[in-house]
Order: structure tokens, then sequence, then C-alpha cells
């Protein structure tokens, strides 16, 4: 059955639940190492104890994928129970994370948290896929981009905001400040509302074949075989855009993970401090610790809210994607393959970067970001069996959640110190990623994938 053209607010609102994600996401991306660091955590171990979020990635998206493909309520329909379940979860953790009083609980909320955002996440992919014409598929993906600049943008700028507000960006040490605290607060509304509103506004069309789809949904022990033979069947334009993805994900999990202690070591120059290498023996010691942490918990501050730059950038790319592909094809393998490029010129950028120019480098960074959320799945989506959007979603993931769990575990670390031992070579290995992902788009060769002409 040929499938319809949508309108702009039909896709905007099967895609606005991914405000609520991506404030989920900027906010565990700009503010879980500035948490760890707060909590003690020193600035080496930090990509080691983000490797939670890709680990639950890697297991969680798949098998999801892989039920949404056979899930079917009468109500709900097929990818917004999973909509649901994330929502509540992630809604709940992100309230409670900021008041983790010890290193090793912030680092179980942010398994927690990952996995709960994993559950909403892919579905809202797939559900573009099951929605969308081919011919629009772009579109979808792009006004999709849109809304997640735009949640990236103020959830960046939240704790900046809100401390503008007259809320303590201050507290004693061990301890996340207030304006943290209220701003994961809001991060948790903003993402149940959100996702509830693409529950409530967007329908969802039941399978072509009811028959043959509660067949296969009968099927017993079938996941792990299914996932395992849709491993083997990959297309080989998947596994070519899985050499793109696993290059431009290192890149932002080393962003995510080590922006905040590089930045504000080598731009702002005020590392985290250690309260066991100052010698507190009087109130004077005391209020120089002090004065140190308020002067890094300041400049972590600015680097969200630079940090948030990108999301604007990526909402203006978005826009102007938009408003092309709402009518005319778009060539995405030189598309993303450019974005790309500006991205790793961004990432080299913060090397010679004072703290007011910081946000131009996350400008270019932002038009990367944008590309990466839109334009392999798109040339996904035209490339694997509609049937099985789902678990090829979660499949795809794989190449999301490998390379940084190859950071987490010590990546990061070995190729920045083949540079120097300061923090901000990580940035630049982030830049010479994004590089070498943009040039694996000349591996892309499939006509479909690249310009999608006709359903």
């Amino acid at each position: 059955m040929k499938k319809q053209l949508l309108g702009f607010w039909d896709i905007w609102n099967m895609s606005f639940g991914f405000l609520g994600i991506q404030f989920g996401f900027a906010l565990q991306g700009g503010f879980m190492s500035r948490i760890f660091q707060t909590l003690g955590a020193d600035k080496a171990d930090i990509p080691l104890l983000w490797i939670a979020a890709p680990l639950t990635g890697l297991i969680v998206q798949p098998i999801v994928g892989h039920l949404s493909d056979r899930t079917w309520h009468n109500k709900l329909g097929r990818r917004k129970p999973f909509f649901l379940i994330g929502a509540v979860l992630s809604s709940i953790v992100l309230f409670f994370v900021p008041y983790s009083p010890f290193l090793w609980m912030a680092v179980g909320f942010l398994w927690i948290l990952d996995a709960s955002i994993n559950i909403s996440m892919e579905p809202f992919r797939a559900l573009v896929a099951d929605k969308l014409p081919g011919s629009q598929r772009s579109y979808g993906f792009v006004v999709q981009t849109l809304i997640i600049g735009i949640g990236t943008w103020i959830a960046s700028n939240l704790p900046w905001m809100i401390s503008q507000l007259g809320v303590s960006n201050s507290a004693p040490s061990g301890v996340v400040p207030m304006s943290v605290k209220v701003a994961f607060s809001i991060g948790a509304f903003v993402f149940f509302v959100s996702v509830l509103y693409t529950i409530l506004t967007t329908p969802e069309d039941p399978p072509q074949d009811m028959v043959a789809f509660e067949k296969e949904r009968a099927k017993k022990n079938a996941f792990i075989t299914d996932i395992i033979e849709n491993i083997g069947h990959m297309p080989m334009t998947m596994k070519k855009l899985g050499v793109i993805q696993f290059f431009s994900w290192f890149a932002f999990f080393t962003m995510w993970s080590m922006a905040n202690p590089a930045l504000t070591e080598h731009v702002f120059k005020t590392p985290a401090p250690v309260e066991e290498n100052y010698e507190i023996n009087s109130i004077e010691d005391m209020a120089r610790f002090d004065s140190a942490n308020t002067a890094f918990q300041e400049s972590s501050n600015a680097v969200g809210s630079a940090m948030g730059v990108y999301g604007l950038s990526s909402m203006a790319f978005a826009l102007l994607l938009t408003l092309y592909t709402s009518k005319r094809t778009i060539n995405r393998k030189y598309v993303h393959m450019f974005s790309l490029v500006l991205g790793g010129i961004g990432f080299l950028s913060m090397y010679y970067t004072e703290p007011n120019q910081l946000k131009y480098s996350f400008i270019l960074i932002g038009f990367s970001w944008g590309s990466i959320l839109s334009m392999p799945y798109a040339m996904l989506s035209s490339s694997v069996d509609p049937n099985r959007m789902g678990v090829f979603m979660g499949i795809f993931n794989i190449f999301i959640v490998i390379p940084q769990i190859a950071a987490a575990l010590g990546a990061i670390n070995y190729l920045s110190n083949l540079i120097g031992p300061q923090s901000i070579n990580s940035m630049l290995i982030a830049g010479i990623s994004l590089i070498v992902a943009a040039s694996a788009n000349l591996l892309i060769t499939n006509p479909s994938a690249i310009s999608y002409q006709s359903e």
C-alpha cells in the first residue's frame, strides 16, 4: 500500500517527542561529567565512567527495535507503547540524578537514564520510516533534527538561565549546585510532556496483513535468532554507513565526556579543584578552595551554554534543509560529508580559541550534529526492508555504541596522550575523527540511499 504524503504539522507532531528525548541527552551530555567531577572523579577516569551509556544502548536498542516491530496495541499502536515506558522511566531518573550523594550512585543513575532514553529513542526513528513514503524521509528526519536542535540549545543553557534568575550556582565540596538540580527537574517534566504530546496527536497504522503479523509475533524464542540473522543480512549500504557512524560517534562521545574538563582547564583556566591537593588548615584555606570550586562551576555553566550553541546551529541547518527537502531531493552523501568536515574544523579550533569565541567552534560542530541526526537515517531507511525497520534501526545502533565503548575503555586517553597530557588534546582527536568520518562518505554508492527519487 502506497503511503500518503504528510504535511509539515503531521511530521512535526510525530517528531515532537524528540524535544524531550533531547532534553535528556543534552543534560546528560552537557552536565554528567560536571556532576562526576563535583563528586570527586578524576578527569582521566571520566570516559570510563561514561561506559554505561553505550553499553546500555548496545543491549537495549536492538531488543526494543525487535519488540516494537512485533507489537500492536489497539489504542497505542506499535511504537508508542515504548515511547511511554521510556518517558516515564527517564523523567523519574532525570529528577534524581543531580541529588546523587556518591560518585557510584551517579554512575548507576547514568546507566538507568541511558537505558530509559534508548527505550523511547529508536522507536521514534522507526516511526518516521513507518509513516512517511521514501520521497519524504529526508524531510521527516530533518524535521526531527530541527526539534532536536531546539531541545539541545534550551537544555544546554538551563543551568545558566536558572542561575541568572538567582538560583545558586555554588555548593559545598561534593554537592551538585541547585542550578543543576532545578535544570534536571525541568528536563524531567519536558521529557514526559513532549513524548505524551506525540502519543496523543499521532495515530499509527496497523500492519497491512494482520494474520501474517500475528503469526510472526507468535513465534517463540525468536528475538535472539532474529537479531543475529538480521545482523548477518545487513545491506552493504548499512555496513558502509556503519564506518561513517563509528568515527562520527567516537568524536561526539569524546565531546560529551571530555569537553567540560578540557575546556574549563584549557580555555577558561579554571580546572576542577581536588580537595586533596589543597592544604586546608584554616578558614582562609577553605575560602581559597571554595573560590576555585565556584570558578569551576561558573566556567562549567559557560561551557554548557557554549555547547548549547551547537543545538542552535544544528537547528538552523535543519531548518534550511526542511525548507529545501519539502520540495526537492538532495544529495545526502555530499551534504553529510561537507557537514562532518565543518564539525571537524570546529573541534580543532578549540585549541586556539578564547572563552568569548568558543561558541563559534560549537556552531561548526552543530552543522555536523544536525547532519548526523538525519542523513545516515535517511540513507538507511531507503536501503532496508520496511517490515524490519525497527530491528534494523536498533542494529544500526551497534555502529554508534561500539566506538563509544572503545572510547570509554581507553581509546580517548591513549590517542590524546599521543599528542600530549593536556585534556584539550581529546578535542583534537574528536576533530580528526570527524574528518575521517567525512572521508568515509565516499564509500556510499547506492543511488536510492544518496538521493531518493520515487516511491
